[in-house]
Order: C-alpha cells, then sequence, then structure tokens
C-alpha cells in the first residue's frame, strides 16, 4: 500500500524536485494534483499541509513536511536502501556536496526562478514579460555558469563524482531554460553542457517530464 502523497503540481518546479527524487529512489507514490489556476494551494485543505501555501506539500504515513529540498533530503535519508543513492556519507566530501548545495539555491536558483517565470510561465498565462528582469538575471546566470563550468572541468557533477541532490535539484529550471533563449548560455560552455545533457538524459527525469499535461 502506497503511504507517499505529493500534493503539487506536474509544472511546478519545486514539485519536480521531489517526484524526481522519488523516481530516483524508485518508490511508488500518489500524486494529488493541486490546481494552482483555481488557487486549490491557497486554500483548505491544502493550506492545512503547507500554512505558506505554496506547493507541493509531502506525506509519508503521519509525517508532513513542506519545502521541496527538506522533502528531498529526507526520502534519500529514509530510504536509503532504495534506487539512487543521492547523498554522500564520507565528511569531507559531505561538506563539499553541501557546499554546492547552498550554491543551487542561494545563488542559480534566485536566478533562475526569476527566468523561469518570465520566460517559462508567463507566456502561458499570457502576460507580458519583463525585459529588464530579463536582462538583468540572464547577466546574474552568465557570471554563476562561469563558475560552474570551472567546477564541471574539474568534477563530473556538482557535488562530486556521482550524481546527487545538488544535481538533481537543478533540473526542474533546467527543463524550462532550456527551450527559451537562455539555452545559449549553457551551450556555449562545454563542461556545463555536458553536464546538462548528462543530468537531463536520467531515465527518472524523463518520468517527471511525461507527468506534464500537453
Amino acid at each position: 500500500m502506497t503511504t507517499i502523497k505529493v500534493h503539487g503540481s506536474p509544472l511546478s518546479t519545486a514539485t519536480m524536485r521531489v517526484t524526481a527524487t522519488l523516481y530516483e529512489k524508485q518508490i511508488e507514490f500518489e500524486f494529488v494534483d493541486i490546481n494552482l489556476r483555481n488557487g486549490d494551494h491557497k486554500k483548505e485543505p491544502f493550506i492545512s499541509l503547507n500554512p505558506f501555501g505554496q506547493v507541493p506539500a509531502f506525506e509519508d504515513g503521519d509525517l508532513k513536511l513542506f519545502e521541496s529540498r527538506a522533502i528531498t533530503q529526507y526520502i534519500d535519508h529514509e530510504y536509503g536502501d532504495k534506487g539512487t543513492k543521492l547523498t554522500i556519507s564520507d565528511s569531507k566530501k559531505k561538506a563539499i556536496m553541501g557546499l554546492w548545495s547552498e550554491v543551487e539555491s542561494h545563488h542559480f536558483d534566485q536566478v533562475a526562478t526569476k527566468l523561469v517565470w518570465e520566460l517559462g510561465f508567463k507566456p502561458l498565462f499570457e502576460i507580458p514579460l519583463d525585459t529588464k528582469i530579463v536582462e538583468e538575471n540572464e547577466a546574474k546566470l552568465d557570471s554563476i555558469l562561469n563558475v560552474y563550468e570551472k567546477r564541471l572541468s574539474e568534477s563530473k557533477y556538482l557535488g562530486g563524482e556521482s550524481f546527487t541532490l545538488v544535481d538533481l535539484h537543478h533540473l526542474p529550471c533546467l527543463h524550462y531554460l532550456m527551450k527559451s533563449q537562455i539555452k545559449k548560455l549553457f551551450e556555449s560552455r562545454p563542461y556545463v553542457s555536458a553536464w546538462v545533457a548528462d543530468i537531463t538524459a536520467r531515465p527518472a527525469w524523463s518520468k517527471v517530464i511525461a507527468m506534464i499535461p500537453n
């Protein structure tokens, strides 16, 4: 019997982080689709699962969580014997992974999320682009990817020599950015480009993409 429930939207980058982790760990789960257009994430019963009214929310038996990165960490630790190991045990290597986890959440994601909204979601909702925001954040991402190119010239993956949550957490924003004008920033850097091709080709990620409605 499936005890895990993910309440979210297949289009949501934060939701995609969680479902990608579950697919990597080969764990069955029930997906509860929250209609964002109708504002269901701001209403009961969802608001009881996440008082901030943001997807996703997560249940594993009597455990209830929100915040996607906290959820992915829990999944990998709780189900460590299943599927892909997405964290590192060695203390020094774990520290390096932790460093790049911070880079992803405080540098990459801060910029990428703004670009995903402008270039990925605004067209869906027929909202005009803010070209100033796009230009500012494209320049910031360009600088961040210079750091990534150096790191990936020294290490196959950002967190180390194996695929970890650090890499996985980038996948949802990459999905949208690689379908926009921003893809040139990734494709112009050989190590970054190879890394993107590698992680986006993972079978678990293809299952996440298959959840997105046409």
